[in-house]
């Protein structure tokens, strides 16, 4: 065996057996109701803020369940964040005490009653395929 198929050999071996570099995500948002305004669902690595949500997408509410699916995200612990933006601003409205006023949702446990945090919206993606299930609620009445 001469020695550039021994290394290119190397090289497709290396590639089958190293970490996964990449996978697919499917997120379902369930709990949108039907009217105006877009969903909105953002990939959050490392926490819940704006700028730690890098990756997102959005689409115009049809009521039911909306179906977002992200490929090629880097393997890594991800959270997913989702809103009803009713009144197409791109923003998730809040109160004046930071309350949100618009229907959201986060991944993993994250309970109503506390501010979340990236620890229990978080999840490990390794390989493509997964899913991710989240179901958006209105915190406050309607105004």
């Amino acid at each position: 065996m001469t020695r550039a198929a021994f290394l290119a050999g190397l090289a497709v071996l290396a590639a089958l057996t190293g970490p996964a570099r990449a996978a697919g995500l499917e997120v379902i948002v369930e709990g949108a109701e039907p009217g105006p305004g877009e969903v909105y669902v953002t990939l959050c690595q490392g926490g819940l803020s704006e700028a730690a949500c890098p990756i997102g997408r959005s689409a115009p509410v049809r009521g039911g369940a909306e179906r977002f699916v992200f490929t090629d995200v880097p393997a890594g612990v991800w959270a997913v964040a989702a809103f009803h933006d009713e009144n197409g601003n791109g923003r998730l409205d809040r109160t004046g005490l930071g309350l949100p006023l618009e229907p959201y949702g986060f991944s993993g446990a994250v309970a109503r009653r506390a501010r979340p945090d990236f620890a229990s919206a978080s999840f490990a993606l390794r390989e493509p395929g997964a899913a991710v299930r989240i179901r958006i609620a209105r915190p406050l009445p309607r105004r």
